[in-house]
């Protein structure tokens, strides 16, 4: 007997909607308080959130337009030294430029967090506009090569103070206001997300979807394919520069370092593991990853039985375990964990139907390896 796929009315699923906003904002007001966990949970949730953001705005262009980028930690660079120069107090200033003096031009400038976040984000989409026209018309690995190097001139110019002498050259900044309440990171990484989802769903966002699976096609269809792909690269520049200003406000201090390639291929490691093509998938990959480095911080300390000391635990083994593990769910699930798949309350309730279903199969003998074949309700 085939499997009957059922769908919730639609007053249930806006019920069960609400009760997982409220539990949400239950949760983040626990944390925020401290009657559960402990400040090191509320970081991971924090840098955890943040990078759900970063890596949703990196599948935009790579999963949802097919277009292959690896600038995004450039941007995100752009975004957190232009919050980190426009927030730092006036008072610590002397002791963050000790070196070599900020320019005068903004010595005395200071900027509220909210408007010093719309900055960095607008500079890193102006960042993308500009390197847009002539990278777009690229394909392939050229692309990501140009982007890449792109990323990495930025950082060069970040690290070069007298290049530029507002970024504080290789010394970085310090001193940066960090978030009052967990909330603030909260809810701007979940309107950004939200704004990419209706994006998607826009008749935009199928002009993506058709510039991922034929360009040809696409063009075919009266798509201008460069128009599109600059829309989508500078709005997904505009968020890696949002996520790089509350990086920076979540560090407190940054400099050039932390924008390495391998930041890039973290985010992209977040996005494939998710799926390439899933917003749902790159929030719970960015989940797992950020948390999962953290929690294995167990395995890099010395340990000892008795008097001997066991030698395998040591700095380093963590990232060894986590490699292992991450390779074992690509090769389990070769295109992420949701695909292409978004959550939905229809897959969920015949996700927990379907287990029922299969253990009867398992008692009566019949069941098969086979994919099983799914009869859906009308």
């Amino acid at each position: 007997m085939a499997f009957e796929y059922k769908r919730l009315n639609k007053t249930t699923k806006i019920i069960l909607t609400l009760l997982l906003i409220a539990g949400c904002i239950v949760l983040t007001y626990m944390l925020d308080k401290g009657i559960i966990g402990t400040s090191y949970t509320v970081r991971i949730v924090r840098i955890s959130v943040i990078y759900a953001l970063i890596g949703v705005s990196m599948n935009l262009v790579n999963g949802f337009t097919g277009v292959f980028s690896l600038g995004q930690a450039g941007f995100m660079a752009i975004g957190a030294y232009t919050v980190g120069v426009l927030t730092i107090p006036l008072a610590s200033r002397p002791n963050v430029y000790y070196l070599v003096p900020i320019s005068e031009k903004i010595q005395d400038l200071v900027m509220p967090f909210g408007v010093a976040l719309i900055i960095g984000g607008i500079f890193a989409a102006i960042f993308a506009a500009l390197i847009g026209t002539p990278v777009l018309r690229l394909k392939s690995d050229y692309l990501a090569i140009a982007t890449l190097g792109f990323s990495e001139i930025v950082r060069a110019i970040i690290a070069n103070n007298q290049m530029w002498p507002i970024t504080n050259g290789s010394l970085g900044l310090k001193s940066i206001p960090t978030f009052p309440s967990l909330f603030i990171p909260v809810i701007i990484s979940t309107v950004g997300i939200a704004f990419m989802v209706l994006l998607i769903k826009s008749s935009y966002g199928r002009a993506f979807k058709a510039i991922r699976e034929d360009e040809v096609a696409a063009e075919a269809m009266g798509i201008n394919l460069f128009k599109h792909k600059g829309l989508s690269f500078i709005i997904s520049a505009f968020f890696a520069g949002v996520g790089g200003g509350l990086l920076a406000a979540h560090l407190t201090a940054i400099d050039s370092n932390q924008f390495k390639i391998m930041v890039t291929y973290e985010l992209l490691l977040i996005i494939v593991l998710g799926g390439l093509g899933s917003v749902t998938g790159t929030v719970l990959s960015s989940f797992m990853i950020c948390s999962g480095k953290e929690l294995l911080r167990w395995f890099d300390l010395p340990h000892s039985i008795g008097t001997w000391k066991i030698p395998i635990f040591r700095p380093g083994l963590r990232m060894v375990i986590f490699s292992l593990l991450l390779m074992t769910v690509v090769l389990f699930w070769r295109r992420g964990l949701m695909g292409r798949k978004e959550f939905s309350w229809d897959g969920i309730y015949n996700f927990l139907r379907r287990w029922p279903w299969r253990v009867r199969r398992l008692i009566r003998g019949d069941y098969s390896k086979k994919q099983e074949e799914v009869t859906p309700n009308a």
